[in-house]
């Protein structure tokens, strides 16, 4: 008897939906959410403009600290913000290796850069922690929301905070960030990670304070085990990056801040000036936030496709088969093994997939050894490193070229003056030996 999925056989699956024979060869598939409805038909999403906005404001109460405890950040006053760069010579040199013209600019949102941690994990990992210590403070009497945030820098606020502690399950860059923010603070941290953690994230963990534990299975079981251990403990928070709102939050405050820098360059995005934007994914959770952020402020006008390895389409499962986090990659019977560590996921989230499925308008797959030249092309056009997995949206363009959907959408007369955005989501703090050794490894190919 065939196993079944939800209560259909793989037979049965693929035959309603025909892509699924190709995403389970692992081949590099291109998928269009025809279902997307427009912004103006969406009723109610979970959260609003209004939930973002006040994220935002969180974020600038704690700039101080973060002035006092991230010298790095003084320059910004404290904001934690990434460059939004043009990348002309990286779009001529693609043009010229794909025989194909990119229509309209291209740019790089520079979240590789993101002061203290080097990643797009920042913004959501960042907030959660800033939220819960705020909470756990007003609720002591410690501060009050008029106080200078300065406070949660001293000695005695870090005594308080010594007796909590916050769990997160990670693939290595969400770990980073809420380890370094935790320790700060003073909180006890314990990481939990999979196999598929980079060492040297590991051992910067437990250089910044954290607990690491380690785990033979994928970044599903290191979240369950991290959640089963942190729940145990009365005075146990855990960031749950399956299921997290605040996470989502955090990285939704992105889009406000991007907003501001497109007025600073004076990029418009409007009717006539379409907004492609191509977001690498893990579980969802970042690009989401991304997206539900881009979409509020900038509607139908800006399109957001997410970009998973071929070997872990975690999201892509669950938008095609509608299912959202009930399906994993394992269910069809791939493995989920990346070298785009922080998108190795097999499930994914719970609480972002129900943005997705609306807001988001497609989902693209690569093949991991396509991350490493794009990795060389990049250092050596535009003199930016990032990690392999953060060149997952430079192919966007291109790939979007294989679909319909500037057609299907009325957009083929305003292309030239399209802007195309690809998020870079993490490189700085990647070792010496490591940057050489990606380099070297896309100069070969």
């Amino acid at each position: 008897m065939a196993m079944k999925i939800h209560g259909k056989t793989v037979e049965e699956w693929q035959k309603d939906f025909p892509l699924l024979r190709d995403i389970m060869d692992l081949k590099p598939v291109f998928w269009v959410n025809h279902m997307r409805p427009r912004m103006a038909d969406i009723p109610s999403l979970p959260l609003s403009l209004d939930d973002m906005l006040a994220a935002a404001k969180l974020f600038e109460r704690f700039q101080p600290f973060f002035k006092k405890v991230f010298p790095e950040t003084k320059e910004t006053n404290g904001m934690i913000e990434s460059p939004l760069t043009e990348i002309p010579n990286m779009k001529t040199r693609l043009e010229k290796e794909r025989n194909a013209a990119i229509n309209g600019r291209l740019y790089i949102k520079q979240d590789n850069a993101l002061p203290v941690t080097g990643s797009i994990k920042a913004r959501g990992g960042f907030f959660e922690v800033l939220h819960y210590a705020e909470q756990l403070a007003l609720n002591a009497g410690l501060i009050t929301r008029n106080d200078h945030y300065e406070k949660f820098a001293e000695p005695d606020m870090k005594k308080f905070f010594s007796r909590f502690t916050i769990g997160v399950g990670s693939t290595g860059n969400l770990g980073l960030s809420i380890g370094t923010m935790a320790a700060v603070l003073g909180f006890n941290v314990n990481v939990y990670m999979s196999r598929d953690a980079k060492e040297w994230k590991k051992e910067l963990l437990r250089k910044k304070g954290a607990n690491v534990f380690e785990f033979d299975g994928d970044f599903s079981e290191a979240i369950d085990e991290g959640r089963k251990k942190t729940e145990a403990d009365p005075k146990g928070y855990f960031v749950d990056d399956e299921k997290s709102k605040y996470l989502f939050l955090g990285y939704s405050v992105a889009a406000l801040r991007l907003k501001e820098q497109f007025k600073q360059e004076n990029i418009p995005v409007d009717e006539d000036h379409p907004l492609f934007v191509y977001l690498p994914c893990g579980v969802g959770g970042s690009p989401g936030g991304i997206t539900f952020g881009l979409k509020q402020l900038f509607g139908d006008h800006v399109h957001c496709f997410l970009v998973e390895p071929t070997h872990s389409p975690a999201v892509l499962l669950g938008m095609l088969t509608e299912l959202g986090s009930k399906v994993s990659v394992q269910d069809f019977g791939i493995d989920n093994r990346t070298e785009a560590d922080g998108l190795a996921v097999g499930r994914p989230s719970a609480f972002a997939s129900g943005f997705i499925q609306k807001l988001a308008s497609g989902v693209y797959t690569i093949e991991d050894e396509e991350l490493f030249p794009l990795l060389a092309m990049l250092k050596d056009e535009e003199g930016i490193f990032v990690e392999p997995s953060a060149t997952a949206g430079l192919p966007g363009p291109f790939r979007l070229q294989e679909t319909r959907y500037t057609e299907d959408d009325g957009l083929m007369g305003k292309m030239d003056q399209a802007t195309h955005l690809v998020w870079s989501t993490g490189g700085s703090l990647v070792p010496d030996e490591d940057r050489k050794t990606f380099y070297q490894r896309g100069l070969k190919k």
